[in-house]
């Protein structure tokens, strides 16, 4: 995994973005209403739109009718599942750009998502474990493998664990699982029909009993990446003040090491390899509370499944009565910043 705090090119950090608690506090607020209300519009949409009332009658009293099918069992689960996910991937993303100083960084670019990938589907395809309870071991470790393999492979250069060499190792480990993945799915059509939607992240099979096996992961990682934010905030200004400030950056690497892989882990198996969610989202938050890491990995945390959510709402709309799955949907929106994002750090270096 991209562990290591020295990867900027020598740079100074910029100074911190002074953001007064109070504007933190409203934006904070108002990114809990917006994900509320969207939440809410994602349970309305779909090939059937439903209304608000149709909705509470389900919640308040289940009676086995086709509108109480479609949203105990499709709509709701895919929301939890979404919810879940997009926290996941916001703060893992926020503690990897945080850790590295690396703005690059995400658990897409740098590989960590197809390792879970690739570990849950050999677990599918190759072991025959169908459960999320069974597979998520496997994601996990596929998680923690290629992350210390792209970290690894990224520091053996001359300028070491340098931003562009991580992603481009990070590119490079990435296309390698997804051609294993792919080639697993096409030796097996049994397999291939289980998880072709699932290899391109999507919330179309979402199940509420794999979301609450998943929940103790993913809250076990968002109360180690919650936790890092003052020692983040310590990293970003060099690994020398850090420790003259008495931060312990071993620890404080492995800690974040484990928050990454538990969270962008654990999303993974529940909802597929989503791409840019986690690289994309740490900007915007950052952009609206500044930079201190505690308030940037919780505003990453609302922001992320609100576009998750956003996103999955978006490609059933758009194509309907067909659906697009939401891992497209958010490669066509990231993707496009990604680049951006490259191209202002090309301008800055010349």
């Amino acid at each position: 995994m991209a562990i290591q705090g020295a990867a900027i090119t020598g740079q100074r950090p910029a100074a911190p973005r002074a953001v007064t608690p109070q504007r933190q506090a409203i934006v904070l607020a108002l990114a809990l209403g917006l994900l509320a209300l969207v939440s809410a519009t994602s349970l309305l949409v779909g090939t059937h739109s439903l209304a608000p009332h149709q909705i509470a009658g389900t919640l308040l009293d289940y009676q086995g009718t086709t509108v109480d099918r479609i949203v105990a069992h499709i709509r709701l689960p895919r929301l939890v599942t979404g919810l879940l996910a997009g926290l996941a991937l916001g703060g893992a993303g926020a503690i990897m750009q945080g850790l590295t100083r690396n703005p690059l960084a995400g658990p897409g670019v740098l590989g960590i998502n197809a390792g879970a990938a690739l570990g849950a589907v050999l677990a599918i395809g190759v072991l025959g474990i169908g459960s999320v309870t069974g597979y998520i071991w496997f994601a996990l470790a596929g998680a923690a493998l290629v992350a210390t393999l792209v970290y690894l492979l990224g520091a053996m250069g001359r300028g070491g664990a340098t931003p562009l060499a991580l992603v481009l190792t990070g590119a490079a480990v990435s296309a390698l699982a997804a051609s294993i993945t792919s080639a697993i799915s096409l030796l097996d059509r049994s397999a291939f029909q289980d998880f072709r939607f699932w290899v391109v992240g999507s919330l179309t099979r979402a199940d509420l009993d794999a979301a609450v096996a998943i929940l103790p992961f993913i809250a076990v990682g968002a109360v180690l990446a919650l936790a890092a934010g003052r020692t983040l905030d310590a990293v970003a200004l060099g690994d020398d003040m850090a420790r003259s400030l008495g931060t312990r950056l071993a620890l404080a690497r492995i800690t974040c090491a484990i928050a990454v892989v538990l969270l962008a882990g654990s999303a993974t198996a529940i909802a597929g390899p989503i791409a840019f969610i986690g690289l994309v989202v740490p900007h915007l938050a950052r952009a609206l509370v500044g930079t201190g890491y505690r308030v940037v990995t919780l505003m990453s945390m609302l922001l992320a499944p609100l576009v998750l959510i956003a996103a999955d709402a978006g490609g059933r709309l758009l194509v309907a009565p067909q659906e697009l799955q939401v891992g497209i949907v958010t490669g066509l929106l990231g993707a496009p910043f990604f680049l951006a994002l490259v191209g202002r750090r090309k301008m800055a270096a010349l």
